[in-house]
C-alpha cells in the first residue's frame, strides 16, 4: 500500500494543543470492527462498554523528562532528546542541528541549581542517533532536574507544570518513555476502580515508547518502512494471565498500540504462548497483519501516514478506520496526545 492512502485532511483547529480540564472528560469514539457502525460516547462510559470477563492490558512506561538542553564549547545551545541508556553507559540522543552535532563535541549541561554535566558525542549508531557519553554516568535525577516534558512537535507551545501529571498516566511505574502511551492519559483512578469493580482484570506491561512509535513513514510505500527498535517487558504474571485469557475465549483489551505491539511482540507462534521477559521489537504492523492476541483495543486518534494509524487499520479494516476518521473530523473530535479516544470492539 501507499504511505498517502493513510492521509486524511485535518484541520490544526482539531489537534490538541492542551489535555481536557479534567482527567477522563474526554469523548469516546466506539467503533464496532465487524459492521463499522458508529457510536459517540465518553470516556466516563468505557467501563460499561467492557464484557464482564475481559482481561485489560496496560502500558505502565513512564515518561522521562528526556528533553534537555546542553551549552556547546561555542556557546550555542543544543536540545538533545535522551532516548535510549546503552549497557556501557553512554545514551543514544536525537539533537537539533544534527548536522553541526560532531563526534568529539563537548556540552555542558546545567540544573536550576546550577549543577552541572559534562558529555560529549563519540559516535553514530546505525539509525543515526548520536552517542552521548557523560564524564560521569547519570541516573533518573539528572532528567528530573534538567530535563523537560517531551511534548510532541505538533504541541506548539513549550511544556509546563501541568505537562508534569497530565502527560503521564495515572498508573505509570518504569521510567523510561521520550513519548506517552496516550490512550492510558484518559484513565483515572475512578474509571479503574469503576472496571475493577466489575471484576475485569486488569495487568500490565511495560513497552518504552521511542522512536519506533512517533517517527513518521518517509517512504512512498508502507513495505519499505523499517521501524526503529523499542524495549518492552512482560510479567510472568502478565504473561500467565494473557495466556489462561486466550485458552478460555475471554477478550484480551489492549490500551494503546504499546500494549499492542508488546503482546503480539512477545506471542511465540510455535508454542501459542505468549513468553514472559524482555525484548526489543520492531514490529511494524500494517493491513493484512493476523492478531494473535489482542481482541479489543482502546486508543488515540493518530497522525496521518502514521504507523499507529496503520496498526489500526490493520486491526479493524481500512475501510472501517478512515470511515471513523472522517466522522471524528465532522464531529470536532480532537486528535493525537491530548486528544480525545476511540474504541474498538
Amino acid at each position: 500500500m501507499k504511505t498517502k492512502d493513510f492521509s486524511f485532511d485535518l484541520p490544526e483547529s482539531l489537534i490538541a494543543q492542551t489535555p481536557a480540564q479534567r482527567r477522563g472528560e474526554d469523548r469516546l469514539l466506539v467503533l464496532d470492527r465487524n459492521d463499522g457502525s458508529i457510536v459517540d460516547l465518553r470516556m466516563e462510559d468505557f467501563p460499561d462498554l467492557l464484557e464482564a470477563d475481559s482481561l485489560l492490558v496496560l502500558n505502565d512506561s513512564k515518561v522521562r523528562k528526556a528533553r534537555v538542553y546542553g551549552r556547546s564549547e561555542t556557546g550555542s545551545l543544543v536540545e538533545f532528546l535522551f532516548v535510549e541508556e546503552r549497557a556501557d553507559h553512554s545514551w543514544l540522543a536525537m539533537t537539533s542541528r544534527s548536522k553541526k552535532q560532531r563526534i568529539g563535541k563537548r556540552y555542558t549541561f546545567t540544573s536550576s541549581t546550577n549543577t552541572m554535566w559534562q558529555a560529549h558525542i563519540v559516535g553514530t549508531d546505525d539509525e543515526g542517533l548520536r552517542i552521548v557519553e557523560f564524564d560521569e554516568p547519570i541516573d533518573e535525577s539528572f532528567f528530573i532536574v534538567c530535563g523537560h516534558v517531551p511534548l510532541p512537535p505538533y504541541i506548539k507551545r513549550e511544556d509546563t507544570f501541568v505537562d508534569e501529571e497530565r502527560y503521564q498516566t495515572v498508573y505509570a511505574a518504569n521510567s523510561g518513555s521520550v513519548a506517552a502511551p496516550t490512550a492510558g492519559l484518559h484513565f483515572t483512578r475512578s474509571i479503574i476502580d469503576r472496571i475493577r469493580r466489575k471484576h475485569i482484570e486488569t495487568v500490565t506491561v511495560t513497552l518504552h515508547v521511542g522512536l519506533g512509535t512517533f517517527l513518521p513513514v518517509r517512504s512512498e510505500t508502507i513495505e519499505d518502512h523499517k521501524m526503529h527498535f523499542e524495549r518492552y517487558t512482560v510479567s510472568p504474571e502478565t504473561a500467565d494471565a494473557v495466556n489462561a485469557a486466550r485458552l478460555s475465549g475471554r477478550p484480551i483489551v489492549a490500551v494503546g498500540t504499546t500494549s499492542v505491539r508488546t503482546l503480539e511482540s512477545a506471542y511465540n507462534d510455535a508454542l501459542c504462548t505468549l513468553k514472559p521477559g524482555e525484548g526489543r521489537t520492531n514490529l511494524f504492523i500494517t493491513p493484512g497483519y493476523r492478531y494473535r492476541v489482542v481482541n479489543q483495543l482502546l486508543t488515540n486518534f493518530h497522525t496521518p501516514e502514521s504507523t499507529l494509524l496503520m496498526l489500526v487499520s490493520a486491526f479493524a479494516g481500512y475501510e472501517s478506520v478512515m470511515n471513523a476518521y472522517r466522522h471524528a473530523v465532522g464531529e470536532n473530535y480532537k486528535f493525537f496526545s491530548y486528544g480525545d479516544a476511540m474504541f474498538i470492539r
